[in-house]
């Protein structure tokens, strides 16, 4: 694996670390499975259904979820959320410390997309949740240096006279109206997140 695949199994196992924490001993209250993720319209349990539907589908499968979907990959992430989040959790903890999820890249996202995809989704969770961050730091930097590079155009936001400056760390980027948030939140903002306190970035 390249160094950026490397970073991905913490990430995907400190996610499942944080949410392993027995059924019988959480109250409806304390769950965090069900508290909302920084997905709209998501919970927590349904960003982990999606995160893990490379451990889960088979390429016949993924193909006819996809037509089914009609050719639309919202419309079958938002299928499979919802309908498999309702799977056991003791099976979807097992899906997210997989090594075949370890190792899976998506179609023409190579290493990158693959450490983006578990390094920005396990903040959709601990950020909503108001936890520490499960990714490491240098696993977060990566994502923040690639869509920054990218000028945000990966998710639609607009970071034209904007400043981003971490608050636990030495990075930065931009010029313009200071922003500053810790790495994580960051993240989260030049992904097309809304935080809890309100934040967002415009979108192009």
């Amino acid at each position: 694996m390249t160094d950026l695949q490397e970073k991905v199994p913490p990430t995907l196992t400190g996610l499942a670390d944080l949410l392993d924490t027995g059924d019988a001993a959480e109250t409806e209250a304390a769950d965090p499975w069900g508290r909302p993720s920084l997905c709209e319209g998501w919970t927590v349990a349904h960003v982990v259904a999606h995160v893990t539907m490379p451990a889960r589908l088979t390429p016949e499968q993924w193909g006819a979820e996809m037509a089914a979907a009609g050719g639309d990959f919202g419309v079958l992430s938002n299928t499979v959320a919802q309908r498999d989040s309702a799977l056991p959790r003791a099976e979807l903890l097992e899906q997210l410390r997989s090594a075949r999820l370890h190792a899976w890249q998506p179609p023409g996202g190579g290493a990158a997309g693959a450490l983006s995809h578990a390094v920005i989704h396990s903040l959709d969770v601990t950020v909503a949740l108001g936890v520490p961050t499960v990714a490491p730091q240098e696993a977060v930097v990566a994502v923040l240096d690639a869509v920054t590079a990218t000028g945000g155009s990966w998710f639609g936001v607009d970071l034209s006279g904007v400043r981003l400056e971490a608050t636990d760390a030495d990075w930065s980027w931009g010029s313009g109206e200071p922003l500053r948030a810790p790495l994580g939140d960051l993240v989260s903002l030049v992904s097309g997140r809304t935080l809890p306190d309100g934040r967002s970035l415009p979108r192009r």
